[in-house]
């Protein structure tokens, strides 16, 4: 199930899955992924706008689709490098890390991530 046409936009939703990995989206991990979104996003108008419907789309899903989504969105940018989605998953730190503290829940889905990316390199 892939719902980004762009990798940019699966990055903000894996940016926002692992900021509501601990199930609070803190102040200080939203001024991270708009930080981030500058660089993603340098044409678009309002990032906080971009943001907030990225969330609203985030906790609208059903959950358990959230590891199919990832999965399925990492094989079809199959022509993504896999060092560029290594980097996604070390800029992933700088979220989780972003409230000061790493919950166990945000290490799950750090953990999780790490595997899907290995697992797409492998099938390529």
């Amino acid at each position: 199930m892939v719902l980004h046409k762009n990798f940019s936009d699966f990055v903000l939703f894996l940016f926002i899955h692992m900021a509501l990995a601990d199930n609070f989206l803190h102040p200080s991990e939203e001024q991270v992924i708009l930080e981030k979104m500058k660089r993603m996003f340098p044409d678009e108008a309002d990032l906080k706008k971009k943001y907030n419907a990225a969330v609203t789309e985030y906790r609208s899903l059903d959950k358990s689709l959230t590891s199919t989504i990832i999965r399925d969105s990492f094989k079809s940018f199959s022509s993504i490098k896999f060092a560029h989605k290594y980097k996604v998953y070390t800029e992933m730190y700088d979220v989780v890390n972003a409230d000061g503290k790493v919950e166990e829940s945000e290490k799950v889905a750090l953990d999780a991530l790490k595997e899907i990316i290995d697992i797409n390199s492998e099938i390529k």
